[in-house]
């Protein structure tokens, strides 16, 4: 897709406008509701379909597929990321009304930093084939990692935090308490971060690990960066509404690790099918109908039997509560 410098910022200057519209719908600190957080998740949905499709109609098939085969997985990967998010929330006690604003900041980082890898990885596949091999393999041993995790019986999880985070926190300090929305106070005429700061600088750079397979992935499917930009735009701005909304519904999820790792596993073996076929070498190439195909059909699958299964251990566990119950007695 050829891609003038006007449509790039005009692109960012767009999607710029719509991060203020949901800044200053959420600038005051508030618990999300089930019903607010619905239908925002929903408005973001919308509002990237009819990107897709306007691609489309503008005469861009070929990039209207990449982009949504590219949403759909970098928003599969998200949720996962959904996880760890919820866990830096424990760990740093973030009082419920003040979590709106941490995602909606720490998500922005994460935009960033992740428009940086992508500026990265493009100059990089332009200038070298070979480095598909590489993603390919790297995605292919993720799927195979987060298979080994999902099968682990480690249930005890807790965040970590990262080198540079504490090195940020030993350099500036940190409050012992929460103050409202202010990222930065006054202690003993010092000038420290306080913990809101720090959970959002925790939800900013964590996810730069998520993009080490999630940036990989996208570009296993298009090779286009304003289509890995923006896809990864749209899939990262409805992220904060929909860590609300299904927040409940992710313990459900139990066998979405393994479906990210076909997923990943499946677009990993497309790098490598790729990069042979820039060697010259005559093997088949996966298209992107049948990409989307596969990545929708692995989360319906994957959806459908967690939720079964998580219906069978409730009622486990429910029959082994009534038993417990009746010996009492």
């Amino acid at each position: 897709m050829d891609v003038s410098m006007t449509l790039w910022v005009l692109t960012i200057l767009g999607l710029g406008a719509l991060i203020a519209v949901d800044f200053f719908i959420g600038r005051k600190p508030h618990d999300v509701s089930i019903k607010e957080a619905g239908i925002w998740t929903v408005v973001w949905i919308v509002l990237a379909a009819l990107f897709g499709f306007g691609l489309l109609f503008a005469g861009e098939s070929q990039a209207s597929g990449e982009f949504f085969a590219g949403f759909i997985t970098e928003k599969s990967l998200s949720v996962d990321n959904l996880f760890v998010f919820v866990l830096i929330m424990a760990k740093f006690a973030v009082p419920s009304h003040l979590q709106q604003r941490v995602l909606l900041i720490g998500v922005l980082i994460a935009l960033v930093l992740r428009a940086i890898f992508i500026a990265a990885g493009a100059a990089i596949i332009a200038s070298f084939s070979w480095v598909f091999y590489i993603f390919g393999a790297f995605l292919i041993y993720t799927a195979w990692k987060l298979i080994q995790e999902a099968r682990s019986d480690d249930e005890e999880e807790e965040f970590e935090e990262n080198r540079l985070l504490k090195s940020i926190e030993h350099r500036f300090g940190v409050a012992d308490k929460y103050h409202g929305t202010k990222l930065f106070i006054r202690n003993n005429g010092k000038r420290v971060l306080t913990p809101l700061m720090v959970v959002m600088l925790a939800i900013g750079t964590t996810d730069v690990l998520f993009a080490l397979d999630s940036i990989p992935a996208i570009f296993g499917l298009t090779q286009d960066p304003y289509i890995v930009f923006t896809a990864n735009a749209f899939a990262l701005m409805g992220l904060r509404q929909l860590y609300f909304l299904i927040g409940g519904l992710l313990r459900k999820l139990v066998h979405l690790s393994y479906g990210l790792s076909v997923i990943l596993g499946f677009i990993g073996v497309k790098l490598v099918l790729h990069a042979l076929h820039e060697s010259g070498v005559h093997v088949p190439e996966i298209s992107i109908p049948v990409s989307l195909a596969v990545i929708c059909g692995v989360l319906v699958i994957t959806t459908i039997t967690s939720l079964i299964a998580s219906k069978k251990q409730a009622e486990r566990e429910a029959a082994d509560a009534a038993g417990k119950d009746s010996v009492e007695v």
